[in-house]
């Protein structure tokens, strides 16, 4: 047959582009690809890094502290509206005092009532040409001639950003200091749950027998009992309240369900032929556990303490509603949402501000949760 004609070699770059190329992939390197193609969780990241600075870095470089009181400037909005006499600017606030306002938003001055006229119903000021009638509510100011000072200007509070709460404190502040109280209780949750839960569950699913049945007997019994009632017993023992009592509740029960996890990964785990290997070659039952079960679980166990952060902090965030939380005059974002109850219809900033962090906070835990759970085992994915 005569080929010639039909066949001719073909030039190097020809014979390298019929090579499939493609670069070797690991299986932590296939994690984090998953990872960072998951927008929700790459901004549930990003959020969380941003409240681990705005909790570590702004107490620092404001000017206010948690527990600094200014009561001339009690209940003022995050936004103004301000009244404008002779080219300055008056906020009405909600005690009847008069806040002189720059055209910025800095607060330069509160006027307290100098005198009062009971039978015209008005407060005079140590303000030249401004008077305070309540003759009709709400109050509302009126120059020299007795012209009534129209409100409709707003200006943002740029000394408060968010506003103060009952006792003139700067609501921003606490709002940062209970982040702090948010990231404590986060990272409690987190030790306990690998060095108790993941321990305590390891060891029971491998060892098996009467030792398991035991060890989850406890489980059941703790697990019974309800957190707050934990937080009750504690104060009472140790006579400490706070805080304290918090951390200690959260450490002595939080670990169970971790608990419960571990020991059903390493149930399914130990009759691995590896992990027979190993026992075959004399591997102690602690090396097992440790260099070869617990390592396998990881990605479930990952999962698992993120999905709890969240749950931890609404936590401890209902048990200081509640009144068992941090004492005052400490700031957590449970207490800043019970203070500002009373406050409700008039001054409502002062719950959206710790709500909303609340909120961010749980969603952007559970996002990242969602997150790793994919990356970390994609047969999860639809």
């Amino acid at each position: 047959m005569d080929t010639q004609g039909k066949w001719a070699p073909i030039s190097p770059d020809k014979r390298a582009s019929e090579k499939l190329w493609g670069a070797s992939s690991t299986y932590s390197r296939d994690v984090f690809r998953r990872l960072f193609s998951n927008v929700p969780a790459v901004v549930s990241m990003v959020i969380i890094l941003l409240l681990a600075v705005f909790a570590i870095a702004g107490p620092m470089i404001s000017s206010h502290t948690y527990n600094y009181q200014e009561l001339a400037y009690v209940n003022l909005p995050p936004t103004l509206t301000v009244a404008e006499n002779d080219g300055r600017y008056f906020f009405l606030s909600q005690s009847m005092a008069v806040i002189e306002v720059s055209a910025d938003g800095e607060l330069l001055a509160a006027h307290r009532v100098s005198k009062e006229n009971m039978d015209e119903k008005e407060f005079y000021y140590d303000v030249e040409d401004l008077v305070v009638s309540y003759k009709q509510l709400p109050a509302s100011m009126l120059d020299g001639d007795g012209n009534k000072l129209i409100a409709d200007q707003k200006i943002r509070n740029s000394t408060y950003l968010l506003g103060t709460d009952n006792l003139g404190r700067d609501i921003l502040v606490r709002l940062m200091y209970g982040a702090r109280i948010s990231l404590i209780v986060a990272l409690i949750a987190t030790v306990v749950n690998f060095v108790i839960g993941v321990l305590y569950g390891g060891i029971s699913g491998y060892v098996g027998g009467n030792v398991d049945i035991a060890m989850m007997r406890i489980v059941d019994i703790i697990s019974t009992i309800p957190l707050t009632l934990y937080v009750i017993l504690i104060m009472v023992v140790i006579g400490s309240t706070g805080f304290v009592s918090i951390i200690l509740a959260l450490g002595s029960v939080y670990w169970v369900g971790m608990a419960r996890m571990v020991r059903g990964q390493v149930l399914a785990l130990k009759e691995q032929e590896y992990v027979n290997a190993a026992r075959t070659i004399g591997t102690s039952t602690w090396r097992i556990l440790v260099k070869h079960l617990i390592p396998n679980a990881l990605s479930a166990i990952v999962v698992m303490v993120t999905m709890n952060i969240p749950s931890a902090i609404f936590t401890e965030s209902f048990l200081s509603f509640i009144g068992l939380g941090v004492s005052a005059p400490m700031a957590s974002w449970g207490t800043l949402c019970s203070d500002s109850l009373e406050y409700l219809r008039t001054s409502p900033y002062q719950l959206i501000a710790p709500a909303t962090a609340i909120c961010i906070t749980m969603f952007a835990f559970n996002f990242l949760g969602d997150g790793l759970r994919d990356a970390l085992d994609p047969k999860t994915r639809k």
